[in-house]
């Protein structure tokens, strides 16, 4: 297997080798055997005695390889409280393979999702030196949360860490109440986030943070040298405002399917615009803009309808990193960065307007201007407002607006008349679906599978690998389960 630590050779100051624990009796829980093909892992060979101690961090990844498995270090803002070291405390880097079977980048998918290699990560190994007094163990139940949640995400065509297995590891983690162990190994297009920016800006090595941007820039942004020559701008501003401009079409399109993180510290934000580090993260049920799911969220500070914010107070820390690259003169790259900043909020609010308005059916000719968008987000704002106030299903309302809601339908096509624009309901129905993973439906398809039953979990899957159509013998899965309204709550599992 081409696999490589080169993230450690590069920067051995960020990562600590550290061994996996061992689990006492690993079996595959779940296998995502479309994944395995695509990154040229035979999913047979996975399922193996060698392919489990692969999974599980056992061995050396190649005879030739002195490195092992890493714990990446970073920094980061927890709940708006800065903790200056943080790192892997449950987690291990295997390395980066060849991202085979990867489509080629293009406006829709650009570099910085279409990578040459893809991390191979583990979650739930065991404790590490950033462990801060926890276990390091991973409960089975939050571990195939996190891969549903991603295959979700992945088949709405948004941006996303994906699992390429869970494994029981045989052994009972301790949490609310005694769990099954679980261990989970996901791929991402990296695991630069910004609070290792924000661990590399405190170092006393002044070509780390150089370093560090310039591998972000190669890996993800690769387009960023040339619009600074164009601009005339600093190489690093034009990082900021790669990332900036990631984040802004990402969060853009949670908002868009009803999609709260949960937990969207500094150091669960990535550089290449990747969702990543599911915890406590759920999908709306009835639309609520101050929503929130986490049993540790108390304040609501990542509530849905704060997320956006959210991310602009993300990115003004990868501002701060960055400043002494930006420029010389402090002032200066302070404004350069507000205005990277200013331009994170006028792209999120471009996009979330086109994807709620292709949610309405409007379709918008591709270069409407601010004359347009801002009559369209205004009707975008009124119908979330009226759907709050009458306690709409935020999925099963957009999906069934064209069918069954008359009166709003006459409302839209009467704004459409004044903005001389068109209503399309098949539009529609190509962006908003039918399925997805609701509150309830998925966690009685986790707890079953704690017990060895993955019937409804196979089901949920399979309907998610389809999130636009009604597939026979699924439709329950397209209607909120009982469990689901304000009263759920998610758990991160640490």
């Amino acid at each position: 297997m081409d696999i490589d630590q080169d993230f450690a050779r590069a920067f051995p100051e960020l990562s600590v080798p550290h061994a996996a624990l061992k689990p006492p009796q690993p079996a595959i829980a779940r296998l995502n055997d479309e994944l395995a093909a695509d990154l040229g892992l035979g999913p047979e060979h996975l399922r193996s005695t060698d392919g489990i101690r692969f999974l599980t961090g056992q061995g050396p990844l190649e005879e030739s390889d002195s490195f092992g498995p890493v714990a990446q270090a970073y920094s980061g803002h927890q709940f708006g409280q800065f903790s200056p070291l943080l790192g892997d405390g449950r987690a291990l880097l295997l390395g980066s393979v060849p991202a085979a079977g990867r489509a080629p980048a293009t406006a829709q998918h650009p570099s910085a999702l279409c990578p040459a290699r893809l991390d191979i990560h583990l979650k739930g190994s065991g404790p590490t030196p950033f462990s801060r007094g926890g276990d390091g163990r991973g409960p089975l139940g939050p571990m195939l949360r996190e891969y549903v949640i991603g295959e979700a995400l992945h088949h709405l065509g948004i941006p996303t860490s994906r699992a390429l297995a869970v494994l029981r590891t045989g052994e009972t983690v301790m949490r609310e109440r005694p769990q099954p162990g679980g261990l989970l190994v996901r791929t991402a297009a990296s695991h630069l986030r910004v609070g290792t920016m924000q661990l590399a800006a405190q170092s006393q090595d002044d070509g780390l943070l150089r370093r560090l941007s310039e591998w972000a820039i190669d890996a993800h942004h690769p387009s960023a040298p040339d619009r600074a020559e164009e601009r005339g701008t600093s190489l690093h501003l034009e990082l900021l405002r790669s990332v900036a401009i990631a984040q802004a079409d990402l969060i853009a399109q949670w908002m868009s399917v009803g999609f709260i993180h949960g937990v969207m510290n500094t150091d669960n934000m990535t550089l290449s615009g990747q969702s990543i580090d599911f915890g406590p993260c759920a999908f709306l049920d009835d639309y609520r803009a101050g929503a929130v799911f986490s049993s540790i969220d108390h304040q609501g500070r990542y509530a849905y309808g704060n997320q956006p914010a959210i991310g602009q107070w993300n990115l003004a820390r990868l501002g701060e990193c960055l400043l002494p690259l930006i420029d010389e003169d402090p002032n200066a790259a302070v404004e350069a960065a507000t205005g990277v900043l200013g331009e994170y909020a006028d792209r999120f609010q471009q996009q979330r307007t086109r994807l709620f308005a292709a949610k309405l059916g409007l379709r918008l000719p591709g270069e409407a201007d601010g004359d347009l968008l801002e009559p369209v987000a205004e009707f975008v704002d009124q119908t979330l407002r009226q759907m709050e106030e009458q306690g709409e299903d935020f999925t099963v309302f957009f999906r069934r607006f064209h069918r069954t809601d008359s009166q709003r339908r006459e409302e839209l096509q009467q704004f459409a008349d004044r903005s001389g624009l068109d209503v399309d309901g098949s539009l529609a129905d190509q962006v908003n679906p039918v399925v997805i993973a609701r509150n309830g439906h998925l966690q009685r398809a986790l707890n079953a599978a704690e017990t060895g039953d993955q019937l409804q979990l196979e089901d949920l899957l399979r309907a998610l690998a389809s999130p636009f159509e009604s597939l026979p013998g699924l439709e329950h899965l397209s209607t909120p389960g009982a469990e689901d309204g304000a009263g759920f709550r998610t758990f991160c599992g640490t």
